[in-house]
């Protein structure tokens, strides 16, 4: 089995423009359609048994909403997708509504500092996160920069510190593999708790679009070398495969990590190991 942790599709009604929107803003190709049918699609393709589907409230209005829909998203494709409900620091009745996704067998929340506008070690998330861990609700969150917000940094690997200090250890990924482009100051702040890292959007190259927005030398991510470093100062116990689908290929995301010389073991950790036992699957 190969789990993908770290995906997002739309509503059919908006997929379209949203993916339209996001894809010019980040200057960047997209690979699916934004659809649930097109990450299916994408997941036969590339060999993917399940995705983790990731939804994100840009304001408080939109949380139950969305929480909705990903309840209707496991219950029509269970054998297929697993969807985390969302939370917005803003969002007032985050007690009731983190309860009534625990209830219902949501595994966990998807944060978005930079999106959210809030720090991830500010009251609100922190209020937030220590509701979450009195469910057993596993918490996800944006790490590091965010190719859509130049400069902006709202969850750092020092503000993920933080929050560990003040909660203590819990279920806590950390996306693209612990901070987009904060990358040197992973290990540094991290390596001795308990966090995992996703693998999405982190390896290789900015696939750009051709608006000449982003210089050649900007489009490096994290080379082999850099890539393995992390992977070996977490262990593969705490490495989760993700691809941020519909912003990176599945298939060739799978293919990277195939390619990288992990032993078997390793592989089947990052893979699908890792995403079963923190999912209860």
């Amino acid at each position: 089995m190969v789990i993908d942790f770290h995906t997002h599709t739309f509503p059919d009604s908006i997929a379209a423009r949203a993916v339209d929107s996001l894809s010019k803003e980040a200057h960047i190709v997209a690979y699916t359609d934004g659809t649930v049918s097109g990450l299916i699609d994408s997941m036969d393709k590339g060999g993917i048994d399940m995705s983790v589907l990731l939804p994100v409230a840009t304001n408080a209005s939109q949380v139950e909403g969305i929480n909705d829909k990903a309840l209707r998203v496991n219950e029509k494709y269970h054998d297929r997708l697993i969807s985390f409900g969302c939370i917005h620091p803003e969002y007032s009745r985050y007690k009731e509504e983190l309860r009534r996704l625990k209830n219902e067998g949501i595994k966990g929340i998807k944060i978005h500092p930079v999106y959210q506008k809030a720090d991830i070690d500010s009251k609100p998330f922190l209020d937030i996160i220590y509701a979450a861990c009195e469910n057993d609700l596993i918490v996800i969150t944006h790490a590091g920069l965010d190719i859509g917000f130049p400069g902006v940094v709202n969850c750092s690997p020092k503000m993920c510190r933080n929050v560990i200090n003040t909660i203590g250890e819990f279920k806590f990924v950390l996306a693209h593999m612990g901070g987009w482009r904060n990358w040197d100051e992973v290990p540094l702040y991290l390596q001795d708790t308990s966090v995992y890292l996703d693998t999405s959007f982190s390896s290789g190259r900015i696939q750009a679009l051709s608006d000449g927005y982003w210089d050649n030398k900007d489009k490096a991510m994290l080379d082999k070398d850099g890539f393995i470093k992390l992977v070996t100062a977490f262990g593969s116990r705490r490495i989760l495969f993700g691809s941020d689908s519909p912003w990176s290929s599945q298939k060739e995301s799978t293919e990277y990590i195939k390619s990288l010389g992990f032993s078997d073991d390793d592989l089947e950790k990052i893979m699908s190991d890792n995403a079963r036992d923190l999912l209860g699957l």
